[in-house]
């Protein structure tokens, strides 16, 4: 059940950097599949990352706001929503006018604690419910708590992982890779994006039972901490950039909205076209690049990288980004129907190829067994010539079944046997990967 993984990190203060979020990438590895080669990446604090920093570890001992007599009002280690995320050490008494601009609420959901972060702004807060915040008293004074520690040590560094489940028969280096991504920064928050989190755990378990056939693109996984954590990835592996063909981004695939899918940048890319024919006969919503929620696919395919990649989500929701986005609001077919979308898209774009024909003239289809009886199939039968003039080596299978009007897996299987006989060379789907 991937709830069941869910539940199990769900808890944790998943913050950029904290302990909480190495045991996160401990509990995803220990379900991913064993094949994968599950890698635990760790930078140094404060190292440049391009136009970024590695930001530092955070630790919180304590932290909590009480009422100048010692009545507790909220404490970290009761959720830890109750600190917004980053928060610089404070240990105060202070009025309300002084407290007021440092507490944070949802109008919205006045009974739910939200999740704020100020990760670059160097402030620091409390969060609590509406409710609360109006019934606090505006006469007393308050002591505000926070122990916190920014650790720059590199052997308490930030940290990411990645895996890779290849093809049959191994990797096709020529073939490059596919990269899923999905992100693990956020506290207390199971849609956004625990959810992501464990349908990319299914994908990448029903790619390891049913491998994807030889030749192949590599499927990559990647989990960590929102934009810092794929630009930092990406600055320390720059090498790997050429071999990324395309990404798909997972976020929010647990709640009951209609699944949402979100073009790459390049709009009209082929990755495009396959997301929309898996995509097409089911309830979905379609959308721009970075139309919100916009998150790693921004990194993938931003300036300087601009690998393909687009996204998968269920939101919006009402719960986003407060206490009531938990498992109440998850559901395991949800879960399951996004990682299946995002498997028919790994499917159909990693077994892609461009066919390119070794032979001239018409090909004597019967004497080697390529002809195929119009009783049988006729559409295939019919379409059998379109095909073969698409083999110059400008057409990709996909492209080839667009334009025939067939279903991909029928024209790959044909194409497949003109290959096996040496008619034509399988040529890899070219990186468009930017070198700088």
């Amino acid at each position: 059940m991937l709830k069941q993984i869910l539940a199990e990190f769900l808890p944790l203060h998943r913050t950029l950097a904290s302990e909480d979020m190495d045991r996160t990438l401990q509990m995803i590895g220990a379900h991913m599949p064993e094949s994968s080669g599950y890698t635990i990446e760790t930078y140094a604090p404060g190292a440049s990352v391009w136009t970024w920093k590695v930001p530092e570890r955070y630790v919180v001992h304590a932290a909590y706001l009480e009422t100048e007599d010692g009545e507790r009002i909220v404490d970290f280690k009761d959720n830890p929503l109750h600190l917004v995320s980053y928060s610089l050490p404070v240990d105060e008494i202070l009025t309300w006018d002084e407290l007021q601009p440092h507490l944070y609420f949802n109008e919205k959901r006045p009974w739910a604690v939200p999740w704020i972060f100020k990760y670059y702004q160097r402030d620091w807060g409390f969060c609590l419910p509406k409710n609360t915040f109006d019934q606090l008293p505006r006469h007393k004074k308050y002591h505000a708590v926070i122990r916190s520690e920014f650790v720059t040590d590199p052997q308490q560094g930030f940290k990411v992982a990645t895996a890779v489940v290849h093809p049959q028969n191994g990797p096709a280096p020529e073939a490059g890779e596919m990269l899923v991504l999905a992100h693990t920064c956020h506290p207390m928050q199971a849609n956004d994006d625990g959810a992501g989190v464990v349908s990319a755990i299914e994908l990448a378990r029903r790619l390891t039972e049913n491998p994807l056939p030889p030749g192949s693109m590599s499927i990559r996984f990647w989990f960590g901490p929102e934009t810092i954590g794929t630009i930092a990835w990406l600055a320390h592996n720059e090498a790997l950039i050429p071999r990324l063909r395309a990404g798909i981004f997972l976020e929010m695939t647990g709640n009951r909205n209609k699944i949402a899918w979100h073009h790459s940048r390049q709009h009209n890319h082929l990755l495009d076209r396959v997301a929309h024919y898996v995509i097409q006969n089911m309830e979905h919503d379609e959308r721009e690049f970075a139309a919100a929620p916009a998150n790693d696919e921004r990194v993938i395919n931003g300036p300087g990288v601009n690998v393909p990649c687009l996204s998968l989500n269920r939101w919006p929701y009402e719960e986003y980004h407060t206490s009531d986005d938990n498992l109440d609001i998850m559901h395991e077919d949800m879960l399951l129907e996004a990682a299946a979308v995002a498997e028919q898209i790994v499917r159909i774009y990693a077994t892609n190829y461009i066919p390119k024909r070794t032979f001239r003239g018409p090909l004597f289809l019967s004497g080697h067994g390529l002809w195929v009886d119009w009783r049988e199939n006729w559409a295939l039968n019919r379409a059998i010539e379109k095909i073969m003039m698409r083999f110059e080596g400008q057409h990709t299978i996909f492209d080839i079944a667009e334009e025939v009007g067939l279903d991909y897996w029928t024209v790959r299987e044909y194409v497949e046997k003109f290959r096996l006989k040496g008619f034509v060379l399988p040529v890899p789907i070219p990186s468009e990967a930017q070198s700088a």
